[in-house]
């Protein structure tokens, strides 16, 4: 290490991965306010959107699974134009709607309380 890592650090922080627990809101923020969506796109969007924060295919997919498990959200296979295979995509089951936009709120409550990780793109 030498002293401009350090300033490059700071500078150009490395990316902060999300929690499952963030991952969860963040997930039901996407859905409430995109509609149905698709992991691999989910991840793209987290990047795209906000440049300083990654999300793992595991967070993600244990996130899905938990949400699904929950009932909040569902999972149906639809052919996305443009790509080869279907896509396994998610929404939000509409008797669980409410509470989904609650929790989707925690993601924003987040990024309120963490501004010094937001950079705008």
């Amino acid at each position: 290490m030498k002293l401009e890592d350090i300033y490059t650090f700071f500078r150009q922080p490395p990316p902060i991965y999300l929690s499952k627990e963030v991952a969860v809101c963040y997930v039901l923020y996407t859905l409430v306010e995109k509609g149905d969506s698709y992991g691999t796109a989910l991840i793209q969007a987290i990047e795209n959107e906000y440049p300083l924060y990654r999300l793992s295919d595991t967070v993600l997919y244990s996130a899905l699974k938990f949400l699904e498990d929950e009932g909040i959200i569902d999972g149906y296979w639809k052919k996305v134009e443009g790509r080869g295979r279907p896509r396994r995509m998610y929404h939000i089951v509409d008797e669980k709607e409410q509470q989904a936009r609650e929790l989707s709120e925690l993601w924003l409550r987040y990024l309120q309380e963490h501004p010094h990780r937001q950079e705008s793109s």
